[in-house]
């Protein structure tokens, strides 16, 4: 949707609409919107030393949390988690499956794909590259332990909907 003056609104204008502060935006139109950074670098897994101990012994539940974040809801933490340990365990290399929600995070945000491409990202620094996803998210105001839906309840608590106005003539 192009807002009046040109620019890309990424962002549901009104806040009762059921998400958090920060929430994923509907869509990016990169050619519009402005490159942004991460909140984090990638080697900075330190910062969060509790993630980074979670992920380095059990990736599959960062991931998991990631997925459901990025998934908006419709896929569980735990069924993400679940198939990530499916993939690494019949392919041994879980990084291409995660790969593609380092992507989709990227696209949501109009983040760079930098150091270099997902692909490589996830392939060769598979731990660095969960818990930097999981720190940008924690960055943008979402509490990771608690899932998307409890996220979005948590946002919209104590925010009513107006009133529904019938049209036209009822009898």
């Amino acid at each position: 949707m192009v807002a009046p003056g040109g620019k890309a609104e990424t962002y549901p204008p009104a806040p009762s609409v059921g998400l958090p502060v920060n929430p994923l935006p509907l869509h990016v139109e990169t050619q519009a919107a402005a490159p942004a950074e991460w909140s984090t670098g990638l080697c900075e897994c330190f910062d969060d030393v509790g993630n980074c101990c979670i992920t380095c012994w059990c990736p599959c539940i960062t991931f998991g949390q990631v997925a459901e974040i990025v998934d908006r809801g419709s896929s569980s933490c735990g069924a993400s988690g679940a198939l990530y340990t499916l993939v690494a365990f019949v392919t041994g290399c879980p990084c291409i499956y995660s790969c593609f929600y380092r992507s989709r995070l990227r696209s949501h945000y109009a983040l760079p794909e930098s150091p270099c491409p997902d692909f490589i990202v996830h392939c060769c620094c598979e731990g660095c590259a969960l818990c930097q996803e999981y720190r940008e998210l924690k960055n943008r105001g979402f509490d990771m332990n608690i899932g998307w839906h409890a996220n979005v309840e948590k946002q919209t608590r104590g925010v009513t909907a107006p009133p529904l106005v019938g049209t036209g003539m009822v009898r």
